[in-house]
């Protein structure tokens, strides 16, 4: 188990195009990743846009479904934010990912992203494990 932040956007994509995503396992159903907040993050009132909000709660629990799933790819079937807060430009936003039930084909999890110790957002998804 690697307690240490990881960059997860390595290969070409949109979350490394869009920054990346810095990624650690905290326990085998626990885990937490970050980013900050850049100029093309934000939207026309200059808070982070709800869309990359979406994107990376979107990746680092997908991250998280993926490990929990034994590195098998998986792809997000559901995903239920709630936009609660904002962040402004170079704001750090952590996200913490917890793993609520696997199934043989399913893992369903919850996540919460915060910055300045407030919460900015809080999801629920279920993720699909797809065969290898």
């Amino acid at each position: 188990m690697n307690k240490n932040f990881e960059q997860i956007s390595i290969k070409s994509g949109f979350m490394k195009y869009n920054g990346g995503l810095l990624f650690r396992e905290i326990s085998i159903n626990e885990f937490e990743f970050k980013t900050i907040v850049k100029e093309n993050h934000l939207n026309t009132i200059e808070i982070t846009h709800g869309g990359y909000i979406a994107s990376i709660i979107d990746s680092g629990a997908g991250t998280g479904a993926h490990r929990a799933a034994n590195n098998s790819p998986c792809v997000t079937i559901s995903l239920d934010i709630k936009f609660i807060g904002t962040t402004k430009l170079n704001d750090e936003i952590i996200g913490f990912v917890k793993i609520l039930k696997r199934t043989k084909s399913m893992i369903f999890l919850i996540c919460h992203l915060k910055s300045k110790e407030k919460i900015i957002a809080s999801a629920s998804g279920i993720w699909k494990i797809l065969n290898k």
